[in-house]
C-alpha cells in the first residue's frame, strides 16, 4: 500500500526514502519521479542517512518499516523537520498500541528520559493511521483509518477565592485548584483518537469527522481542483462548509449532518487484494 500511495503524492514533491533494507524500489516504480533513497551499511548508520537527506531539499520522508528502536527515533526527526510530512509502516494492531510502542522505542533508544516527554512527542508527529488487516480468507483491506488529535494544555485555574468572604470558601476554591493541579500532573490525557473511516460488513462508512486542525492542514497543501473536490466532500458527508472570507483566508462552519445520515452515506471497497 506504500508503494501505491506515492502515485497520489504531488510530483513536484521531492521523496527522501530510508530503509534498513531495500524494499520498496520507488525508483524503478516511478522512475520520473525526483525519489533518492538510502539505507545504513557498516560504515555509514540510518542517523548520517537521514543528516543528509534533511540538505537535500526532500517535502516527503518515508521510512521503510519502523521495526527498531533507533528506526522510529528516525521516523520522529524526520516528522519534525526537514519534510512536509513523514510516511512509515508498523505493525501495531490498534492505535494505542502504536502510540505505545513509539514511545517505548523513544525511550529505549535513550533519546528521551522521560514517559510522558516521550510519549507527548510521539502523537505530536502522527496524524492518521491507515490500518491494514488480512483475513482468514486472505483478503487483504483498510479496516479502518484513524485520526490521533493532541490534547492541548489548558489553564483551567480560577482565583474565585478571592471574592470569598469565609476562610471556608476560601478553602473550598484552593481544593477545586489543587484537584485540577493533581489531574494534570498524574492522570492527564495526552491525546484522543477516534476513526475517520471504518470497514462494516463489505462497505467503507464515515462516522466521524476530519478535525478542523487536520482540515486545515490538508487544505493548505492541495491545488486548486483537489481543493473543491475536498470541500465537496466535506459538505456531502459531514455538512462542513468552506466560507470563503475577504481576507484571503478560508473559515470552516459546521451545519448539523447526523451520524446515522453520515453512516449510511458508505463507500464499498474497490480493490480487496485477494492473497
Amino acid at each position: 500500500m506504500l508503494m501505491a500511495m506515492i502515485e497520489n503524492i504531488y510530483e513536484t514533491m521531492n521523496l527522501r526514502i530510508t530503509e534498513t533494507a531495500f524494499e520498496l524500489h520507488l525508483r524503478k516504480i516511478y522512475p520520473t519521479r525526483n525519489i533518492l533513497s538510502m539505507r545504513e551499511t557498516e560504515t555509514v548508520s540510518g542517523q548520517d542517512c537521514l543528516d543528509v537527506q534533511k540538505k537535500t531539499d526532500g517535502s516527503v520522508n518515508i521510512i521503510g518499516e519502523v521495526a527498531t528502536d533507533p528506526v522510529a527515533s528516525w521516523m520522529i526527526q524526520s516528522a519534525q523537520v526537514a519534510s512536509k510530512f513523514t510516511l512509515f509502516t508498523h505493525h501495531a494492531k490498534t492505535f494505542p498500541d502504536l502510540v505505545t510502542a513509539l514511545r517505548n522505542s523513544m525511550l529505549r533508544a535513550g533519546v528521551f528520559k522521560n514517559e510522558r516527554t516521550a510519549e507527548e512527542q510521539v502523537v505530536q508527529v502522527l496524524n492518521f493511521d491507515i490500518h491494514l488487516v488480512k483475513d482468514f480468507r486472505g483478503r487483504r483491506y483498510i479496516e479502518r483509518v484513524t485520526e490521533c488529535i493532541p490534547v492541548e494544555e489548558k489553564n483551567e485555574y480560577t482565583y474565585d477565592h478571592r471574592k470569598e468572604k469565609t476562610l471556608e470558601g476560601k478553602l473550598d476554591k484552593f481544593i477545586d485548584n489543587a484537584t485540577v493541579y493533581f489531574t494534570k500532573t498524574t492522570n492527564r490525557e495526552l491525546y484522543k483518537y477516534r476513526n475517520i473511516l471504518e470497514y462494516h460488513d463489505g462497505t467503507y462508512v464515515l462516522t466521524n469527522p476530519i478535525s478542523e486542525h487536520n482540515i486545515k492542514e490538508m487544505r493548505n497543501n492541495m491545488d486548486d481542483s483537489d481543493l473543491d473536490g475536498f470541500d465537496n466532500f466535506l459538505e456531502r458527508n459531514w455538512g462542513i462548509k468552506i466560507k470563503k472570507l475577504d481576507n484571503e483566508t478560508d473559515e470552516i462552519v459546521t451545519t448539523s449532518a447526523s451520524t446515522s445520515e453520515t453512516k449510511r452515506r458508505g463507500r464499498r471497497p474497490k480493490n480487496i487484494v485477494e492473497a
